[in-house]
């Protein structure tokens, strides 16, 4: 059975990041699925991550893929490790490393709202 305890999130055009947990074996995963991925379990949970990770990959797109982001181009695409123990992928501050403490901010891009990594001011 699954829970939603938080409601939507970016995709919906809420300025938030959710991901899902397994009340059987914890696991945590970023795409929604009404089962989970690790142990087949439908008690499923929906949450919402604070926004905080590391840079896991960077890769700087040069050629935008369509009409709509070229004007963004190049523009960094970055995978994040969240601190709840989930991946994503997201856009990101072109100054970012692998090993990057970052924060969620959200965008407009491409006339949608997404994630927007930044540095993580520590202190």
């Amino acid at each position: 059975m699954s829970r939603d305890c938080t409601g939507g999130d970016w995709t919906g055009g809420e300025p938030a990041i959710a991901y899902q947990s397994c009340a059987g074996c914890r696991a945590r995963w970023y795409f929604r699925r009404d089962f989970c991925p690790r142990c087949g379990g439908r008690d499923v949970a929906l949450d919402r991550a604070a926004g905080t990770g590391t840079v896991y990959a960077t890769t700087l797109v040069a050629r935008a893929p369509t009409e709509a982001l070229r004007p963004h181009a190049p523009y960094l695409v970055l995978l994040v490790d969240a601190d709840e123990g989930f991946r994503m992928m997201a856009h990101g501050d072109p100054r970012l490393r692998i090993g990057d403490r970052v924060c969620a901010r959200f965008v407009r891009l491409a006339d949608r709202l997404i994630p927007y990594f930044d540095p993580l001011s520590e202190g």
